[in-house]
Parts: C-alpha cells; structure tokens; sequence
C-alpha cells in the first residue's frame, strides 16, 4: 500500500506526539513536582486565601493527584477559559481542573482525555431581585455578561433561540470581568455554570441582591483534563479521584484513614487502601498511595463540604453531587 507524503508525514507527526505525551507520571516525579492549570479566581473552586495560599475544590484534586504520585509540590498555572485548553496540548500544564465541561468535541477533537466528573452542574443565570424577573424565560431582550472561550456562549444563544427569544451578549475574556460588569449595571443578566454563579456572587458588593433562576439550561459534567497518549497518567487521575468518591462511601475519612487501613475487614476497603492486592502498584505507584490522598485531603465529601457546602459562602446543597446511595450521582467503579 503506497502512502501519499502528506499522509506519511501526518502519520509520523502522530506517533511523535504518542511519544511525546507517553511518561507524564515518570516526568512529574522526576521534576518534584505537579504542574496544574486553574482558575484565576473563583472562590470555592480555586482562588487565593489571605496567605497567599490557592485553596479550593479543584484544589483539592490537585493535592490529591500529587498525594498519590508522591511529590510535595504543586505549580500553578492560573488560565483563562481561552488559554486552559492549548496550556494542556501544549505540555505546559500536566493536569487540567478548571471547572472545564466534559464535551464530545472536546474528547474527540482536541487530542485531550476525559477523566472523572468531580462536580455535575448546570448554566444558570443570575439577576438583580429588582429586575422582578422570576424565570429565564422572562429576559426576552435582556443583555448578558458573559465569558468567551467557554461552553456558555452557544449554550446561552441555543436556549434563547429555542425559547424564540433575543439578547444582547456583553462578552469578556475573564470571568472576574464578567462580575464586575454585571456588579456595575452593564448587564441585566450574569450566565456561567451555576456553581460558578454561586461563587462569582459571593464576591459581589451586596450578595444578597442577586438571584439565580430556577432554568437549568445545559448539562455542565465538570472535571479534569489530561493529553491523550498517555493512558497511565489518565488512570492515576482517574482512580485518585475514584478514591476519594469510594472512600466516603465506605466511610474512610481523613481522620479515621490510618486506623481503617490497620483494622478494618472490609476486603473492598483493604484492596482500595493498599492493604492487600496489586491494584496500586500495577498502576505505576506505591502501595501507600491511597492513605496519603485520603490524609492529604480526606474523601469526596469532605472535599465538598469544605469547599462549595452549607458552611461556606456558596452554600450549595449536595444535589446530583450526593453519592449514588443518598440519591446522587456520585459513584466509583469497584476496586477489584
């Protein structure tokens, strides 16, 4: 079979990306270090403490991940919705988790990987309580900040031509402009994934003034990213975070781990802390892997909790993010 030059050269350029993208876990415990695409600013999700510390839910993972792989570091890399994807094709992150929505063209199109959905959400929006607006499908003619690069825009422009509606889009690169546009009158209307909406607001002059409607628009399955051709720095991601979702069901907490892994019969809880089995040294890493993610950042329900629950300023409820015996859908493939 001949091959055209073109298609040779296609093809060669394909390998060498295999090749290229083949031993991230090698790399990052090589360097010392994890380097991790994240929000600018987003509160409960990623932004900066009064340390200077970058704490949030997205966070979290991050910390998890380098549990697992075992290095102490985390360099990050603040993006943009426009600058997230290239950073993670490019090489100059390892890990993406930037609230970034699982989407076909994203998993097909773009030479990128899907891992787990850490947070299932949806695009909402949000008014001031003096429009006395109290549907979506009231801001027929309304303005609406909000960002590019993002799944909003079509999902926003879909939902108003299906409600054979118009509005006047008011666009920026960074969501913090976004809110400040919206805080100063620019707009009638604040769009993004509603748990975004939630942290966005927390940020405002007069919080309280603010409502997000009952409209749901899209599904928004958010999680992190990583390049494909490299199928081991996939599953360590994936099964970091199938960890910490198993762990709060089997009731592993970050205080309880240590004890559970010494004393605890449960043979599932056994293979899934490292006790017993194979399962994390087969995946490239030490059998002592799973305690340290666990004590690091605990399981997924401390992690939400701590971050996005009723005790913080976004005060969401657990939804669709419960665990799959409270109702939700929060679920880990077995560790067997």
């Amino acid at each position: 079979m001949k091959f055209s030059r073109i298609g040779l050269v296609s093809l060669l350029i394909l390998m060498s990306a295999s090749f290229v993208q083949a031993g991230t876990l090698q790399d990052v415990q090589k360097e010392g270090y994890l380097k991790c695409g994240t929000h600018i600013e987003n509160p409960g999700f990623s932004a900066l403490n009064s340390k200077g510390e970058r704490i949030g839910f997205d966070v979290d993972f991050m910390r998890a991940v380098a549990a697992a792989v075992n290095v102490k570091e985390i360099k990050f890399t603040p993006l943009t919705s426009k600058e997230r994807l290239p950073a993670l094709q490019s090489g100059e992150v390892d890990l993406l988790i930037r609230t970034t929505t699982f989407t076909m063209s994203r998993d097909v199109k773009l030479g990128l990987d899907t891992t787990v959905t850490t947070l299932y959400d949806g695009q909402g929006l949000m008014v001031r309580k003096s429009l006395g607006v109290k549907s979506a499908k009231e801001l027929d003619g309304a303005s609406i900040c909000l960002q590019t690069g993002s799944t909003t825009e079509l999902n926003v422009a879909d939902y108003f031509r299906k409600n054979h509606m118009n509005f006047t889009p008011v666009v920026f690169d960074k969501q913090a402009d976004v809110r400040k546009a919206y805080d100063a009158g620019r707009c009638d209307v604040h769009t993004t994934d509603i748990s975004g909406l939630a942290a966005q607001r927390s940020l405002m002059k007069n919080p309280d003034e603010h409502i997000i409607l009952p409209e749901v628009i899209s599904k928004e399955p958010l999680g992190p990213f990583v390049r494909q051709g490299d199928d081991q720095w996939a599953n360590v991601v994936r099964w970091t975070i199938n960890l910490t979702i198993a762990a709060e069901e089997m009731g592993v907490t970050q205080a309880n781990v240590e004890d559970m892994y010494a004393n605890s019969t449960d043979p599932e809880i056994q293979r899934m802390l490292g006790k017993t089995g194979s399962l994390w040294t087969d995946l490239g890493l030490d059998q002592g892997a799973p305690v340290r993610v666990i004590k690091a950042v605990g399981n997924y329900g401390e992690i939400f909790e701590r971050n996005l629950g009723s005790k913080t300023p976004l005060r969401m409820e657990r939804g669709l993010n419960a665990l799959w015996t409270n109702g939700g859908l929060m679920y880990s493939p077995p560790f067997r």
